[in-house]
């Protein structure tokens, strides 16, 4: 009895650790996401698509999209293929405030960790600007949870789609 209830208690909190997890490497973007956004940021921010980045938390197929996409920069003298910062959707923002990371367990080898955050509270009139909601679509590679896309509201969609769509634009 004693070792059957001690191997459930083992069990779950292994599934709990798991579920943590899956939210890792989003809360690693969203912490430069604050960073870069702050009125004092520390440090140097990085882009959340840097060498490093790409390698470890990033799907091999998000990384092959992204890599495609960014044979097109945005600019002349960059090479992001984005002429804008796509967690908060925008060139400007406000500091993120009450950022809230929800992670959804995990249903077919695959996670929606939802984030929620305020990048408007500065402006003097919003206008209909609402606060933040994305969606990190979070799978499981090598025994390690990667983003393999970020779903954005409204017509910006899926991040990985508007890559594939850079690229094949790019490429005609």
């Amino acid at each position: 009895m004693k070792r059957t209830l001690l191997f459930t208690l083992f069990a779950l909190a292994g599934t709990a650790a798991h579920a943590a997890d899956v939210a890792a490497p989003v809360k690693e973007i969203m912490a430069e996401a604050q960073n870069g956004w702050s009125e004092n940021p520390v440090g140097e921010p990085r882009d959340y698509f840097d060498d490093e980045r790409l390698k470890r938390i990033y799907s091999q197929d998000f990384v092959r999209v992204y890599k495609d996409a960014t044979r097109f920069p945005a600019f002349e003298d960059g090479d992001s293929p984005l002429d804008y910062d796509p967690i908060v959707s925008g060139q400007d923002s406000c500091s993120l405030k009450d950022v809230k990371i929800v992670p959804a367990a995990p249903v077919t080898g695959r996670a929606d960790v939802a984030v929620t955050f305020d990048n408007i509270s500065c402006l003097e009139d919003p206008g209909d600007r609402k606060p933040a909601e994305l969606h990190f679509i979070v799978v499981e590679e090598n025994g390690h949870p990667v983003i393999d896309d970020i779903l954005r509201g409204g017509e910006q969609g899926s991040l990985k789609g508007e890559l594939a769509a850079i690229a094949a634009q790019g490429a005609q």
